[in-house]
């Protein structure tokens, strides 16, 4: 039996950049943007949003199949970006979710340039230094390691679900987020003090256990995030999405439909 291919893979210009996209679904937009690992294929929990939303999973400047244009070298030059993405997609009232890195960009896309976004929802978001605890080493240290801290059940932990099997795209991705997250290492120190602007919806999705971000980090964006809702998800590490699939959809899914 054939099985039709739930999404397709397009190309977006982006000041002359032209930006992969993973899209499918149907309904209002939902812009995803992925973390320090790529973007590398459409995955359950795009399927599962797809049944709401018209899903776009880009791949980040200098990821995957995505080329870096010369002048972005900062999370805040990539969030600069996705407000010319928004604009050549042409979308308008969209859902942004980021997860871990692609958290961070987007509360930075968020605090710069709201007025296309309906609501915010990240998850495990990197980007703010916490009080307790630090950040951990994931730039240093192998994929295998980096494995090791993102699941707090590691029986649950897929088989590097998002990385792509071509070695070279890998090493790619990995010295892109170097270039974005080095110094200062995966925050911006100044940033709370910008989602104090933000006035939209906005939902944080944390894992208690979270090995790569400690769960202070997201009290401090739910404090800086005016209105916003904190859920925390028990027995579950920095992603969310793959450790407990559906208690992320069911906390992701009825904050927007209150919306």
């Amino acid at each position: 039996m054939t099985t039709t291919q739930s999404w397709t893979e397009e190309f977006v210009d982006v000041g002359g950049t032209k930006t992969q996209v993973l899209k499918g679904g149907s309904g209002p937009p939902l812009l995803l943007l992925h973390g320090a690992r790529g973007n590398h294929r459409w995955m359950d929990y795009h399927d599962a949003l797809a049944k709401h939303y018209t899903v776009y999973a880009s791949s980040h400047p200098g990821y995957d199949k995505t080329p870096r244009p010369p002048w972005v070298s900062t999370i805040n030059d990539v969030a600069h970006f996705y407000v010319g993405f928004m604009r050549s997609a042409g979308l308008e009232d969209a859902v942004l979710m980021g997860f871990s890195m692609g958290g961070w960009i987007a509360a930075e896309l968020a605090a710069m340039d709201s007025h296309r976004i309906k609501a915010l929802v990240l998850v495990n978001a990197v980007g703010i230094r916490p009080q307790v605890g630090e950040i951990a080493e994931t730039l240093m240290v192998s994929p295998e390691q980096t494995q090791e801290l993102i699941y707090h059940d590691h029986s649950k932990a897929p088989e590097a679900p998002y990385l792509s099997p071509e070695e070279d795209v890998q090493w790619r991705n990995r010295e892109m987020a170097s270039r974005l997250c080095w110094k200062p290492y995966m925050h911006n120190p100044v940033l709370p003090e910008y989602l104090k602007l933000v006035e939209v919806p906005s939902l944080i999705v944390w894992g208690r256990q979270d090995g790569i971000v400690p769960l202070n980090a997201g009290e401090i964006y739910h404090q800086s995030l005016k209105g916003s809702t904190l859920r925390i998800i028990e027995e579950c590490g920095h992603s969310p999405q793959f450790e407990k699939p559906q208690e992320f959809l069911d906390a992701t899914l009825e904050f927007l439909s209150k919306l």
